[in-house]
């Protein structure tokens, strides 16, 4: 497969992106943490292509960005006040809420009753996610190798297994997102990230 690298501010970028996701394809594009590889949420053959170009464990839930706070109800039902505190108090930014999964999200997005999902503080991402819709999105990585920075390191890791990669130059984070356990009575940090415990707490 041929791989098509385009700079963020190309005319054509947001255009391709949503052309070659709605194909059925996935897209590799910057976040504010590390770039993500992505594919429309509903559809669960294009989600499987991520965990094929990633090697990545089935076992291993695929998480969902949406591009704002009330996208939270299209992949999430159930959703208790503390997680939607926190998404109002962080989002978009870099924590990733655990929470229960919608029915009508594929299974092959997280084959637990519960997803994790975040809105990216990233205008490159937000557009992409404003045009097609919440993604599942992972990092742009092999699994288990580091996370990509720059496009040039989605390249050197993934050139080849997709079509697309939108290049926004390096990531201001870089630093996975924290990822917090909502559905339980006490939050818990599954990983840890940029916002603390202490944070976390504050904002409830």
């Amino acid at each position: 497969m041929k791989t098509i690298i385009l700079p963020v501010d190309d005319p054509h970028a947001l255009t391709r992106a949503v052309e070659a996701l709605e194909a059925g394809d996935l897209v590799a594009f910057p976040t504010d943490t590390v770039y993500g590889v992505g594919a429309l949420v509903h559809e669960p053959e294009s989600i499987a292509k991520l965990y094929v170009i990633k090697e990545r464990d089935l076992l291993k839930a695929i998480p969902i960005l949406v591009g704002s706070v009330a996208d939270l109800d299209q992949v999430a039902s159930g959703i208790n006040q503390k997680a939607r505190r926190l998404a109002k108090a962080f989002w978009p930014g870099p924590l990733t809420l655990v929470v229960p999964r919608h029915p009508a999200l594929p299974e092959i997005v997280s084959p637990y009753p519960t997803v994790g999902v975040r809105m990216p503080a990233h205008q490159t991402a937000l557009n992409i996610l404003e045009l097609a819709g919440p993604l599942a999105v992972t990092s742009a990585n092999l699994s288990g190798e580091p996370s990509s920075r720059t496009a040039d390191e989605v390249v050197a890791q993934l050139k080849g297994r997709l079509p697309l990669i939108l290049d926004g130059g390096q990531t201001p984070g870089g630093q996975p997102s924290t990822v917090v356990d909502c559905t339980q009575p006490d939050l818990t940090i599954l990983r840890p990230g940029p916002i603390s415990m202490e944070q976390l707490n504050q904002a409830l």
